[in-house]
Parts: structure tokens; sequence; C-alpha cells
């Protein structure tokens, strides 16, 4: 019979651990000025969007109930 060999010998794997890299990854590059005003107007254009569709869609939404609630119709007052 022959004798399974396993996928990876494990003096490799028992070797690993000595070869851990030790380099760090460069830091983050901090945003300029002028990316940072970049952002804050877009931000700004975007809530400045969001609030005007509210304030001109608020009307929209209004049932018109509470209008014409205490007025009649002409027709109804002779009968």
């Amino acid at each position: 019979m022959f004798r399974r060999r396993e996928a990876v010998p494990f003096s490799f794997v028992a070797e690993s651990e000595r070869f851990r890299s030790n380099v760090t990854p460069p830091p983050a590059a901090r945003a300029t000025v002028p990316e940072l005003l970049g952002r804050s107007l877009v931000g700004l254009t975007v809530v400045a969007g969001l609030v005007g569709s509210l304030l001109l869609g608020l009307p929209a939404l209004d049932s018109g109930q509470y209008a014409g609630h205490g007025k009649q119709s002409t027709a109804s007052q002779g009968r």
C-alpha cells in the first residue's frame, strides 16, 4: 500500500511562524484643505437639497381638509 502524503509538508507549516512580516503599512495620507472644503461643500449641497425638497413638498402633501372644513357650498344653503 502507498503511504498518503500531506498536501503541505509539516516542516513548512512549522517554519511559517518564523517568517511573519514585521513591515508595517504606510500611514494613511491626511486630507488636504481643498479636499476637506470639497467634502464639506458636497455635504452641505446634499443637506440643502433634502431640506429644500422637504419645504417644497410639504404643501403638496397637505390634504386640504382643514382649509375648507367650516365652509358649506351654496347649493346646500337653501335646503
